[in-house]
């Protein structure tokens, strides 16, 4: 199963790349919170500082997550299960004014 995952400003800086594809084994259960967790061991540190609060791991709020241009948090959040050919785009912070 792939899924491709799709970067944008600073996090685009951190791993270095606008796009990868991570491989998941047939039949594995894949959620966008299973995502977070292989590239944020792929990036190390400021991955993880990036997208991690530092008390409980819980994702940062201002981070938003779409799955093939639908916001994951109106399907089932960080659980929304992934399936092969799906895009996984994380978005920081948008600004306004």
């Amino acid at each position: 199963m792939r899924v491709s995952v799709r970067f944008f400003t600073s996090l685009r800086e951190i791993v270095g790349k606008r796009e990868e594809t991570l491989e998941f084994p047939e039949g594995e259960k894949v959620t966008v919170d299973t995502v977070l967790k292989v590239l944020a061991q792929r990036y190390g540190k400021r991955f993880v500082e990036y997208v991690y609060e530092d008390d409980n791991r819980a994702v940062k709020g201002f981070l938003q997550f779409l799955v093939n241009g639908q916001s994951a948090s109106t399907i089932n959040g960080l659980q929304t299960m992934l399936r092969d050919g799906d895009v996984l785009a994380i978005l920081p912070p948008v600004g306004g004014g």
